[in-house]
């Protein structure tokens, strides 16, 4: 019977409404893997920093956070209508990259290429750009973090092709050529596009600190990561709205 009444509830919600009870239209989405997603070890990530940001400058809008960990572009694929379109957002942030780049060297056969190969990671997100735009919605898009090796890192990839001896060489082989074709997509679709990935080393050196002291594990930001990516967004969402 509990179950009938909440069903009956929603229903009435909808009929009355046009939208499901936990639908918030008209806000802000950010939509990307682990690096978006909320972290038990970090005290704000950088969708409720934006969001704080957006209050102070008299903006009320939900924002959204539809991180979710392990997500390559076809994961994201699979979960934009449910996660990311039924919101009707006015803006949609797109960050992935990190998962689709990665060789598992782990894996038993070790495999040799990325999960998701770079013209299949270009089309999806040229995709998710697509039906964001049919439905109004303005896009930014952004880079990802740079990467860096940690000893449990180097334990899992630290082998051919990756260099376990480079300072970059958990990064530059594949993810530093998905980041310069992001940059390019983005100008070709004049989208506008928070470089990340460029910003990371002045703004380790302004707080004192390496591209390393950015992270957490080498791989996700630490909290003054997510403060720098809530400082470059600012400033394009705040012009978009108003």
């Amino acid at each position: 019977m509990r179950s009938i009444l909440i069903l009956s509830m929603a229903a009435a919600f909808t009929a009355a409404h046009g939208q499901e009870p936990d639908v918030k239209t008209g806000g802000i989405v950010m939509f990307g893997d682990s690096t978006t997603a909320p972290r038990a070890t970090i005290s704000k990530v950088y969708a409720a920093r934006v969001e704080e940001t957006l209050r102070g400058g008299g903006f009320s809008l939900p924002v959204l956070n539809a991180g979710v960990g392990g997500n390559t572009t076809r994961d994201a694929l699979d979960r934009l209508n449910q996660d990311v379109l039924r919101h009707r957002p006015r803006v949609v942030v797109i960050q992935f990259g990190i998962n689709d780049a990665t060789v598992d060297v782990w894996k038993k056969p070790p495999a040799t290429t990325p999960r998701v190969p770079l013209a299949e990671f270009l089309r999806n997100i040229r995709r998710m750009i697509s039906l964001a735009r049919e439905q109004d919605a303005r896009v930014i898009i952004m880079t990802t973090n740079p990467l860096r090796w940690t000893s449990r890192m180097r334990e899992l990839y630290g082998k051919p092709p990756y260099d376990p001896h480079a300072d970059d060489g958990f990064d530059a082989l594949h993810l530093a050529v998905y980041n310069d074709a992001l940059r390019a997509l983005a100008s070709e679709l004049k989208a506008p596009l928070v470089d990340v990935r460029a910003a990371y080393p002045a703004f380790a050196a302004r707080h004192g600190t390496t591209v390393d002291g950015l992270l957490l594990d080498g791989v996700h930001p630490n909290d003054l990561g997510h403060q720098l990516v809530a400082e470059l967004l600012a400033p394009p969402l705040l012009e978009m709205l108003r």
